[in-house]
């Protein structure tokens, strides 16, 4: 047995924090400033169906965000779903085996056959270098994940999906307020999708967005997303009931208020951890590129064959002291029962996100974390990591 993996059990862990740090944490505000909303919707009766606090919130979050049009949904996986049916996609769609599960499962809602391609493993996002091999005459579009809110090589991606006539939804549910070069990713290819659930920068309790470039498609998504009513008479197209409710609204314009220093504070966060953890062999820190804005979403750190732990003894060392971080992404979409059967799912077609898979771990990141929070999570990897290169190899 290895020195690494046997060290799981070995190890004695520093000693737990009287409250689970969690790997993120909903920001709330205070609820005083939350009851007028609420005075306001039992004045009204409007629950649903785009009432006045949908509407504000859609004008803001496309000022906001500096984009053309935004479509409020219930949440980011309805979103995914119903954008696919706006566009029209059928037959196959590339995309990342490295993401949450929801990415895939809402080609599966569509009857669409996912082709997973390797991910750049300094990115962790789909490789542009990877994705024009695996187009097929069945092939209509791409869905690439901005992973814990990097952005995506959109330039790339475009050229490709222009030369082959292929479509380009970008799952953004990490890449809320993210930049590029001065510019938002969310414009970036034919739509976007937003998730604005409990974990994210962002939230409205549950919810999600479609970001869309013409008032026609909008208005078309608008309809999928409310069974396909155009009128009260006038069905034109399957839909669903996708609609964010006045309360989720609510909550969002209030959270708006707030999101520059709730970034900020992410930002700190994220400068703190460097500091402290930098320089500890067998661990490499998140990069962030120079041209992009980000919005500290996540602070995934690589644990390498140099960290006398592996990435799961860690986890559970980590576990045991307290702390809930978290492994994403293990394991891949691709090893779940409903696609480890595609030819594009096989190990040996995805070496890269296999491995980031084993060796990523994101540490707890969130407004709601205190200097002696961050403090207590270093000092446990470096405790950790000590107590392990102390143990005798014949351990």
């Amino acid at each position: 047995m290895s020195r690494r993996s046997s060290t799981i059990a070995s190890v004695s862990p520093p000693q737990a924090s009287t409250q689970p740090i969690t790997v993120t944490q909903p920001h709330l505000p205070p609820l005083e400033e939350f009851l007028p909303y609420l005075e306001q919707i039992w004045a009204s009766k409007v629950l649903t169906n785009g009432g006045p606090f949908h509407r504000q919130l859609e004008a803001a979050l496309a000022t906001y965000l500096g984009v053309p049009h935004v479509c409020l949904f219930a949440n980011a996986t309805i979103a995914l779903v119903t954008a696919l049916q706006a566009l029209r996609i059928t037959g196959e769609v590339i995309t990342t085996p490295y993401s949450f599960v929801a990415t895939a499962h809402s080609l599966l809602w569509n009857g669409i056959k996912p082709v997973f391609v390797d991910i750049d493993p300094q990115t962790f996002n789909i490789d542009p270098a990877k994705i024009e091999a695996a187009i097929t005459p069945q092939t209509t579009a791409i869905m690439p994940v901005h992973c814990y809110g990097r952005p995506c090589d959109t330039e790339a991606i475009g050229r490709i999906a222009d030369n082959y006539n292929l479509k380009v939804i970008y799952d953004a549910a990490h890449a809320f307020g993210v930049q590029h070069q001065g510019q938002s990713v969310l414009n970036a290819g034919d739509m976007s999708i937003l998730s604005f659930h409990a974990t994210k920068v962002f939230n409205t309790f549950e919810g999600g967005a479609i970001i869309c470039q013409d008032l026609r498609t909008k208005q078309h998504i608008d309809h999928l997303k409310n069974f396909g009513f155009v009128d009260e008479v006038t069905v034109v197209a399957t839909g669903i009931n996708g609609k964010m409710s006045e309360f989720n609204a609510a909550l969002g314009l209030l959270q708006l208020r707030q999101i520059d220093e709730l970034l900020a504070k992410r930002h700190s966060i994220d400068t703190i951890y460097r500091e402290r953890l930098s320089g500890i062999q067998g661990i490499a820190l998140p990069e962030w590129p120079e041209e992009a804005d980000v919005n500290w979403s996540y602070f995934p750190i690589r644990i390498g064959t140099e960290f006398p732990l592996s990435r799961d003894a860690l986890y559970l060392q980590l576990k045991a002291a307290g702390i809930l971080a978290r492994r994403y992404f293990h394991p891949l979409i691709s090893e779940f029962p409903m696609y480890r059967g595609l030819p594009s799912a096989q190990v040996n077609s995805l070496p890269n996100a296999h491995k980031a898979s084993r060796e990523v771990i994101c540490l707890p990141q969130h407004p709601g974390l205190s200097t002696a929070d961050i403090d207590h999570v270093c000092m446990s990897i470096m405790t950790a990591s000590e107590h392990a290169k102390r143990l005798p190899l014949a351990a």
